[in-house]
């Protein structure tokens, strides 16, 4: 029986990657979205203290836009 919880807790974990999209390329010169990583600068300040639902859907948000970007 324990074989198979731990089995589907398995299938339930978030997708494989970074623990931020941050890619060292921080720019919001022009207006509140980063240009490197797409986030906004609101979502940045508080990404350490997010949920991981609430930083699952600027992932999706963000990749969806094509970021993160290596070059701005």
């Amino acid at each position: 029986m324990h074989y198979f919880q731990k089995k589907a807790s398995m299938s339930d974990s978030p997708p494989q990657r970074p623990d931020t999209p941050c890619v060292a390329v921080c720019s919001t010169t022009f207006d509140d979205i980063c240009r490197g990583c797409g986030r906004t600068v609101n979502e940045v300040a508080h990404w350490v203290f997010m949920t991981e639902e609430e930083k699952t859907k600027i992932w999706e948000r963000i990749t969806a836009e094509g970021y993160p970007r290596r070059q701005g």
